[in-house]
């Protein structure tokens, strides 16, 4: 027994990509805190598509002459509401800000986020389509609020998409004990 000190041997590591770029890994990114495996969840993916979606809406219509249909204002509203919105829980999300705010209960937060933006989004669809008219002062007019009524419909899809799978997410449906465990 006196001999097994002296026969015992230990070696330390680091973690691949701790010296640099390995195999497509990037120590700047990870530095930064920048958490990509969210960028390729169905989560992460369904905000990138409300971002890019909802920037179609109010864009499309933002470059009409809307303001004397006092319908826009309300399309308008929600969709640039929403988008600024996505894009703060986007960020926090990427950067996993969501951590150290751990006392805010995030899963809910979602849920209700995303359940109000299809809600609203329901009724700017609504409103958007209701309000495009073919006897139009400005003749491309017709055309990007009709667009914007699509892109409305399918931000609305997108966000009803988002409240589904933020809702498994906080009930923790399809996980299991051994899996939803939080280690720190």
């Amino acid at each position: 027994m006196s001999e097994f000190p002296a026969k015992v041997r230990t070696q330390t590591s680091t973690p691949a990509g701790a010296h640099g770029p390995a195999g497509g890994s990037f120590p700047v990114l990870r530095s930064l805190g920048l958490d990509l495996g969210f960028l390729r969840s169905f989560l992460g993916l369904l905000m990138i598509a409300e971002l890019v979606l909802g920037l179609l809406v109010w864009a499309l219509i933002a470059s009409t002459f809307y303001q004397p249909i006092p319908a826009y204002g309300w399309v308008m509203f929600v969709a640039i509401f929403f988008w600024l919105v996505t894009i703060i829980l986007f960020a926090m999300y990427l950067l996993q800000l969501q951590m150290k705010l751990y006392m805010i209960p995030w899963p809910v937060v979602l849920v209700i986020f995303n359940t109000a933006a299809t809600v609203l989004y329901v009724t700017a669809f609504i409103t958007c389509s209701a309000a495009v008219q073919d006897h139009i002062r400005l003749p491309g007019d017709y055309n990007k609020r009709a667009a914007a009524s699509f892109f409305a419909c399918i931000v609305m899809i997108a966000y009803g998409a988002s409240t589904f799978f933020s809702f498994q997410e906080w009930k923790g449906f399809g996980s299991n004990a051994a899996t939803s465990q939080v280690t720190n």
